[in-house]
């Protein structure tokens, strides 16, 4: 499973995560930070990604649209990138249950 962090994330966790979920990335290391939510829920969806966001947009977007892409909606408010990271590979079992869930489009984390 590989996940694109969204804007409001920082790219410096495309590193950290990758031993728990190789090939993810950033909006920003794609040339997407302009993007508007639809192009990049496109671009996740089109390139076999999950959407990792602290934005309600994307739960949004997935409870009209279904998915794919899924989306981890990371509600812990304005958190460190460390305790992000932390959070993010504490719950890697629960997110990967999701990516395999055929009923869920949306997973938060608190």
């Amino acid at each position: 499973m590989k996940v694109l962090l969204d804007q409001n994330i920082s790219r410096k966790l495309v590193k950290e995560l990758q031993e728990a979920f190789p090939g993810s990335t950033h909006i920003a290391l794609l040339g997407l930070q302009k993007a508007s939510d639809e192009e990049v829920w496109n671009y996740a969806r089109g390139n076999g990604f999950t959407i990792v966001t602290q934005d309600s947009d994307f739960n949004e977007r997935s409870l009209v649209y279904g998915y794919p892409p899924k989306v981890i909606w990371v509600r812990a408010g304005n958190i460190s990138t460390q305790n992000l990271e932390r959070l993010l590979k504490q719950h890697t079992k629960n997110i990967l249950l999701f990516e395999k869930d055929e009923i869920l489009s949306c997973f938060q984390i608190y």
